[in-house]
């Protein structure tokens, strides 16, 4: 289950004012593309009470219910300094210059790096979208264009722990 662990104190949790468990997203974090016209802005997020340990952080964003059979990176976004704790809205925009000092953004796939928003096909049904912040043992090193698959495998071999929010999307 991936659900916030916010209600267990001193546990690692995320949190964000734009996107809330089980609530549907705004236009702002639709895709801009694929027949979508959202502002393909990433949610603000804040995390707190990481685990002891932790020398970097990754925040992903993930739909299980794209018809793929492999699911859809959205975002993942790793070696985020252990100091900073928020990432504010639009941090997934590249040109924005929003993303923390040292972070690396994988390429999404829709193909390019940083966010690129929901996008579900229409009369799909509701996508459930998974961000989720892991706390990590260590910077990660991956090769240049590495893909979601092997940046998920590397951040789950160093995960010390994760929060997560799934928000929803329709069209």
């Amino acid at each position: 289950m991936l659900l916030s662990t916010a209600s267990m104190a001193d546990s690692f949790s995320l949190n964000s004012t734009q996107i809330a468990l089980g609530e549907f997203m705004d236009k702002a974090q639709e895709f801009e593309g694929f027949g979508c016209s959202g502002g393909n802005k990433s949610p603000q997020l804040s995390w707190s009470n990481a685990p002891k340990g932790t020398v970097a952080f990754a925040v992903t964003a993930y739909d299980p219910d794209a018809p793929t059979g492999s699911g859809w990176w959205h975002w993942q976004i790793v070696n985020i300094p252990s100091s900073v704790t928020s990432l504010p809205a639009g941090s997934g925009d590249q040109s924005n210059k929003l993303a923390p000092e040292g972070s690396l953004q994988i390429n999404n796939d829709y193909g390019f790096e940083g966010f690129g928003g929901a996008c579900p096909p229409e009369g799909h049904g509701v996508h459930r979208y998974q961000f989720t912040v892991h706390a990590l043992s260590k910077k990660l090193e991956l090769p240049e264009n590495a893909s979601g698959a092997l940046t998920g495998y590397m951040i789950n071999a160093h995960s010390l722990g994760s929060a997560s929010i799934e928000a929803l999307y329709k069209r």
